[in-house]
């Protein structure tokens, strides 16, 4: 048996280092990949293969809406990983769609078109980071959880590409001109105060009844969407943009309902309140009571 005394140097750095579970590592990982479909993704917008940059713009927004709900399921949410999605949502869905446009079309205004990219990117800095500092802010009407304010950066990156879709399934271009205001208009939605429905909560719970129908239609979506990326992507986007000034009617109309029952709560709460009983001052209490001139 050894003599010499057990060194704890490295349980001693292990405790001041700590240990990064590997649940935190597997959301930050698809986060990175992302981040590398993005950028790739300007690659081959500079080389030309356009088809082969919006795919990847595609693959970066489905990983994007997956792996904060992987951190979820496997408890593996982290400050870290918060502050690295913000800021590969920041390339992907900012600074790469803008470049993409101005590279495809955007550069033939020159110094306006690049302008306009820079705006687009801008926007979805500031949507990003508005978004960032609004969690930790709850709001005072109890559905504003539902809603987004502005359109959200990922579907932002992926609408304002629709004049690149409608061209790939054979439709005529755009005149620029049009596609530079497209491209300001959908800067515009991002940092509005427009509320979005986020459909955060739909599907948290599936019935057993609907689960099979359900994951048929997720295997048929996915199909279509491989087989016909360019139709799917046009209509959805279509179809998206439509129903911004459905779910704005909704949220106003929620919240109409919600005040009035505030308003009508408040005045049951006051008609229902005790009267106040008028009790005349003692002796003492009129004596301290400066005397009133007439």
């Amino acid at each position: 048996m050894s003599t010499h005394p057990r060194s704890d140097k490295p349980d001693m750095q292990r405790r001041r280092f700590g240990s990064i579970p590997v649940r935190v590592l597997v959301p930050n990982v698809i986060t990175l990949l992302a981040l590398c479909a993005g950028l790739s993704a300007i690659r081959m917008s500079i080389e030309g293969r356009n088809e082969l940059a919006l795919g990847a713009i595609v693959f970066a927004a489905i990983l994007d809406g997956i792996d904060g709900r992987v951190a979820r399921m496997i408890k593996g949410q982290s400050r870290f990983g918060a502050e690295l999605d913000s800021l590969a949502d920041f390339v992907n869905f900012g600074v790469t769609p803008a470049l993409i446009l101005y590279f495809w079309q955007l550069h033939d205004f020159n110094n306006v078109g690049w302008i306009a990219a820079m705006i687009f990117a801008i926007s979805s800095c500031l949507r990003l980071a508005r978004f960032n500092t609004q969690i930790d802010q709850p709001s005072d009407l109890p559905f504003a959880a539902n809603y987004f304010t502005g359109v959200p950066a990922p579907l932002g990156a992926l609408c304002v590409l629709l004049p690149m879709y409608l061209v790939l399934i054979g439709l005529p271009q755009l005149p620029t001109t049009v596609i530079l205001i497209f491209t300001l208009t959908m800067a515009f939605l991002m940092v509005s105060r427009l509320p979005v429905y986020s459909g955060k909560k739909l599907g948290a719970r599936v019935s057993p009844e609907a689960a099979v129908p359900l994951v048929i239609f997720a295997v048929l979506f996915i199909a279509v969407l491989i087989s016909y990326p360019w139709y799917v992507l046009s209509v959805g986007s279509m179809i998206y943009l439509a129903a911004l000034p459905i779910s704005w009617a909704a949220f106003r109309k929620q919240e109409r309902a919600f005040r009035a029952q505030q308003s009508a709560g408040q005045g049951v709460a006051s008609a229902t309140a005790p009267e106040p009983v008028f009790t005349p001052p003692s002796d003492s209490e009129a004596s301290d009571r400066p005397t009133r001139l007439n």
